[in-house]
């Protein structure tokens, strides 16, 4: 027989179950570029209706997305990404970058920063200043891993 498993305690598998679908993150990505109607949402990502509105109930759920009344006759709302969903904009250009770099794909876009520059996001070690490729890290245990 064999012994049971136990997943790894994970802060990306936790982001993952929120975050972890393909409609999620274009919902946030239109959320990003300043889009916030469900209709407009909706033809831009391309997602089913039935799918879109699931998935903004979820963001909203997880606290990454707040919906706002906008018209009271009938009942609508624009969909805002909340701080936490702010924070995710860095992972969309880094997921961005990726795609042009390593996919056929081109951008329709270019995320420009306040200084006027086209944005290239560079990981950064907060401690050194030295750049984060990812090959210059390794894993050290937690004494305890705790769950919030």
């Amino acid at each position: 027989m064999d012994a049971p498993t136990t997943p790894r305690v994970c802060s990306i598998a936790a982001a993952l179950n929120v975050l972890g679908e393909k409609w999620s993150l274009l919902v946030v990505r239109e959320l990003a570029l300043g889009v916030h109607r469900f209709d407009q949402i909706q033809r831009n990502t391309g997602a089913p209706r039935d799918i879109l509105a699931n998935r903004l109930r979820r963001l909203e759920d997880a606290g990454v997305v707040e919906k706002r009344p906008y018209q009271e006759r009938p009942l609508r709302h624009s969909y805002h990404l909340t701080e936490s969903g702010n924070e995710l904009r860095p992972i969309l250009l880094t997921l961005s970058q990726w795609g042009a770099k390593w996919t056929a794909q081109v951008n329709a876009v270019d995320w420009v920063h306040t200084c006027g520059e086209v944005v290239d996001v560079v990981h950064t070690c907060q401690a050194c200043g030295d750049a984060v490729t990812g090959l210059d890290l390794r894993p050290r245990a937690r004494a305890t891993a705790v769950a919030r």
